[in-house]
């Protein structure tokens, strides 16, 4: 791998709503954007990203012959159909990251007849505004200035941490199908406002910004998330009696069955 950032070649496979997220994230971390090339399906959706990051849309072969670092931003159900395209022309020392859930390292690896360098990636889509939480683990044939640039690249994304490789389908269930876990809250409370009377516009801005902000006093506060639920929760105040309908509905059960279900699901996808 190139000795600096800025000379590092990266080759995209996939350019849907994660990988632009990518695309953004290495320009933030340092990659000229004509270092970086991304292969499309679709002409038009090359044209867009061309002209928003300033790219090169190239075809597969050209673009993994001349990449450093390969990311595989497809729909995992088309990886098996891609590896074999992809190991005559990718590079024996090159860096694949893969951003497709439930393929595990190993698989990778035997569709690109044992490639060495791997590194499996499980971002979520707060990556796109720079807020993302990532889970990634490396392959025994990374080396450490791969490592180090996996680590400036997703510092560009958000927060990142290693993880074993077995634990990423529990990763999947915790923070990358989170969000959405969040958004059906926020679902949930417009619907209940909107029934108390509220207007669908006014129910919006209340519960989002009431997301927003409990999401960034705990995130800026030393006391745990109990501790910050009792600091509100008054002796048979409203906010209790809330809490108490959640509780009889069983919501910490629920919560835990829907991970698990995510978690397993991705393993489903490896087979």
């Amino acid at each position: 791998m190139a000795n600096q950032v800025s000379d590092i070649k990266v080759g995209i496979i996939g350019a849907g709503t994660m990988g632009e997220a990518f695309i953004a994230a290495l320009i933030r971390s340092g990659i000229a954007p004509t270092s970086i090339s991304v292969v499309v399906r679709r002409p038009e959706r090359g044209e867009e990203l061309a002209k928003r990051y300033s790219i090169a849309i190239e075809p597969l072969a050209q673009s993994l012959s001349t990449s450093d670092v390969v990311i595989l931003g497809i729909k995992p159900q088309g990886l098996a159909e891609l590896l074999p395209q992809l190991a005559p022309h990718i590079k024996p020392d090159s860096l694949v990251i893969s951003l497709l859930a439930g393929k595990t390292i190993s698989a990778i690896a035997t569709g690109l007849s044992g490639h060495k360098a791997i590194a499996r990636v499980m971002p979520n889509t707060p990556t796109l505004i720079g807020k993302g939480m990532a889970g990634y683990s490396l392959s025994s044939g990374v080396t450490n200035s791969q490592r180090t640039f996996i680590e400036k690249l997703l510092a560009a994304t958000g927060k990142a941490i290693e993880i074993p490789e077995e634990l990423q389908n529990a990763l999947t269930g915790t923070s990358g199908s989170g969000p959405a876990y969040f958004f059906r809250f926020v679902e949930a409370m417009v619907d209940g406002a909107a029934e108390m009377g509220l207007s669908r516009e006014d129910a919006t801005t209340l519960t989002i910004q009431t997301i927003v902000g409990a999401a960034a006093l705990l995130d800026g506060s030393e006391d745990s998330p109990a501790r910050l639920r009792e600091k509100v929760t008054s002796l048979k105040g409203a906010t209790a009696e809330a809490l108490a309908v959640f509780d009889e509905a069983g919501i910490s059960e629920i919560v835990a069955k829907a991970m698990a279900a995510s978690a397993r699901r991705a393993g489903e996808l490896a087979q």
